[in-house]
């Protein structure tokens, strides 16, 4: 990166930029190679301030949220890897709805959800992440999804000089995807739908979900969430399974004993380790039964020189 972009991103975000960052200290996987720069905006004005200096120097840049459901390789990030980490604001809206930030955590809108009687945010108890990822992922369990709870997004464009408000018509959702925003958009807030309950209800749907995935996933070691979409009509993990690969390792990587649709990084792993085994389990869950497996992880960055 040449030294006048470096200095402008440091005159905007000060101690807030950092440059040749290993992305394994950002993402759940605890993997990944250099980052040219790590950028962490404080609000939506400063983000879109942001995206205007990457315009304005030609950087590319990566949006990576809070680091979840994503597997960045082991050659690392061109450009400015965008973190939402910052972006925490949460507010009860006159009216109904919540508006939240980017970076707002699941743990942190039920504390405020029980604390006020709001239901209808249940679902993502224990889905790692946080608001702008779940979003552009559709993340959700079952038949609830993002997308139902999701009023209105507040955007970025690529280049920084626009802020939009869209309304759900205007996205375009679909199973652990969302099509309906331009490449190197930002969203930056969401206003989500919720409804008066009793707290004590709210916390008891909250507790059961957890524990639910507490006896399901495996939560004690690095993952990056669910590797792959589930194909119609079936599991991932049970396809994997069957196909004989649950507890498959290669390098420190390990399709993980308690859940085979989840790839844990055991002790220095690396990006390539994890494709390989990605690579693996879909070749052999083909071959078994004519199904492809797609994968929902993201995978970012470059491959290693």
């Amino acid at each position: 990166m040449e030294p006048r972009a470096r200095e402008a991103l440091v005159q905007l975000l000060g101690d807030r930029v950092a440059f040749d960052v290993p992305m394994s200290r950002h993402t759940s996987l605890r993997i990944g190679g250099l980052a040219d720069a790590v950028a962490a905006p404080a609000n939506p004005v400063e983000t879109a301030a942001l995206l205007r200096e990457c315009h304005r120097f030609g950087l590319p840049h990566t949006v990576l949220g809070n680091g979840f459901n994503t597997l960045v390789l082991d050659g690392g990030i061109e450009g400015v890897a965008l973190l939402t980490n910052k972006l925490r604001r949460l507010e009860e809206r006159p009216g109904g709805g919540l508006r939240a930030e980017a970076g707002v955590s699941h743990a942190s809108l039920m504390r405020l959800c029980t604390q006020k009687g709001l239901s209808g945010l249940e679902f993502g108890a224990g889905i790692p992440g946080t608001v702008g990822g779940w979003i552009a992922m559709n993340a959700g369990i079952g038949s609830r999804e993002a997308k139902d709870v999701v009023l209105e997004v507040e955007v970025v464009s690529p280049t920084g000089r626009k802020r939009s408000h869209l309304g759900r018509d205007a996205l375009n959702f679909s199973y652990r995807s969302l099509r309906g925003l331009a490449s190197g958009s930002v969203i930056v807030s969401a206003l989500l739908a919720v409804e008066l309950a009793e707290p004590d209800a709210v916390k008891r749907e909250v507790k059961r979900l957890l524990a639910e995935r507490a006896g399901s996933q495996p939560l004690d070691i690095p993952t990056c969430g669910s590797v792959f979409k589930n194909p119609a009509g079936d599991f991932a993990g049970r396809l994997i399974e069957a196909a004989g690969l649950k507890g498959a390792v290669h390098g420190g990587a390990q399709i993980s004993t308690v859940h085979a649709n989840f790839i844990a990084n055991t002790g220095g792993a690396k990006a390539a380790d994890v494709l390989a085994l990605i690579q693996q389990a879909q070749r052999q869950v083909e071959l078994r039964t004519g199904i492809r497996l797609q994968p929902e992880v993201r995978i970012l960055g470059r491959e290693a020189a």
